[in-house]
């Protein structure tokens, strides 16, 4: 008796120790975003570089560098906006990780100490993909989706210290249970953002307002989209690492990159209660942005989505738009081995 008990005491002491030394430890790392210009120059497509999975302690130091921007050329309901009540929170002196509501499929995050330096959040959940977002330092609260489902989530946010040399500012664990597994795809969040008076909303309503049939919506956003946008070449050449796209902005101007078509699209639907996926991801080697659909009688439409009388086809507004519906490119839309998903949003 008495040896089991010393056995179990030199246990105790050795995790223990092993506790103090992790804690002390210093490690970095290499997080990426979906929009790293840098990778876009490639003729021959982006070379992906490995992900960590480990999040530090405040004040630990870690790598952070974006991705690039994607450059290849059911009835109304009231909007579900996102708050922050603090009922469910993480929170220190500099950042404060609200998930009051990740019921709903998002969190909300805010910057409340006073920098100038760059700031990244840093979104990993149960299916260990990592969505990096840049964060505003003005105070002020933003939105971020929790595209992978039920399941647990880790959250960090940090500051940067130097270049790609991020400090961890703040982070949170936590296990999210849905209420409704479309309920990430129902509303706004950084890369589809709208409110109830913004003007993609109002014109949302306009195309939809002789429709009942989903289809029918789907259809009169899509075909406004590719009708009336044209691509913007030479955004194309300038955007930088990090662009979000306005969907009000692109609306004025009828004019955008991919990511732009599919955000102005998505939030349409959105909008109007059609559960909408903004994709990113590829198509062949090009790093492209997409959205899906979802439908009571059929589910999530990933690869064919816009019905033309006969079949779905996949909704992909930019090539559609810009080869003006050709029969070969609506071809190649329709056949959902040319796309690959990376990110949903």
């Amino acid at each position: 008796m008495k040896r089991s008990m010393k056995l179990v005491s030199i246990a105790i002491v050795l995790l223990v120790l092993a506790g103090m030394a992790a804690g002390c430890a210093k490690e970095t790392l290499e997080i990426h975003n979906p929009w790293d210009l840098e990778a876009a120059v490639f003729e021959n497509g982006f070379q992906e570089q490995p992900i960590d999975s480990v999040f530090l302690n405040d004040g630990d130091l870690v790598d952070i560098s974006l991705e690039m921007v994607p450059l290849t050329a059911s009835p109304p309901t009231s909007i579900a906006m996102p708050s922050h009540p603090g009922t469910a929170q993480k929170k220190n002196d500099k950042a404060d990780i609200d998930y009051s509501n990740s019921k709903d499929g998002y969190v909300m995050i805010a910057y409340l100490s006073k920098t100038t330096k760059a700031l990244r959040v840093q979104i990993k959940g149960p299916d260990q993909v990592a969505y990096t977002y840049t964060l505003k330092n003005d105070g002020s609260y933003e939105v971020f989706p929790l595209s992978a489902g039920n399941g647990d989530y880790s959250i960090g946010v940090f500051e940067q210290v130097e270049g790609t040399k991020y400090s961890t500012s703040n982070s949170a664990t936590i296990k999210v249970t849905l209420t409704d597994q479309n309920a990430p795809f129902l509303r706004p969040n950084q890369y589809v953002n709208f409110k109830s008076d913004s003007e993609t909303v109002k014109k949302a309503a306009e195309l939809m307002k002789d429709t009942k049939d989903l289809n029918e919506k789907i259809a009169a956003v899509y075909n406004f989209v590719v009708k009336n946008f044209t691509y913007d070449t030479e955004l194309a050449k300038n955007v930088q690492s990090g662009y979000l796209p306005n969907v009000d902005a692109v609306l004025a101007k009828k004019k955008g990159i991919c990511f732009d078509y599919a955000a102005v699209m998505t939030a349409m639907l959105r909008s109007q209660g059609v559960p909408t996926k903004l994709v990113v991801g590829y198509t062949g080697q090009q790093y492209h942005a997409w959205i899906n659909v979802f439908s009571t009688e059929t589910g999530w439409m990933n690869s064919a989505i816009y019905f033309d009388g006969k079949s779905w086809k996949l909704m992909d507004p930019t090539f559609a738009s810009s080869a003006k519906e050709s029969s070969d490119v609506m071809k190649y839309i329709g056949d959902g081995k040319n796309y690959q998903a990376k990110y949903l949003y």
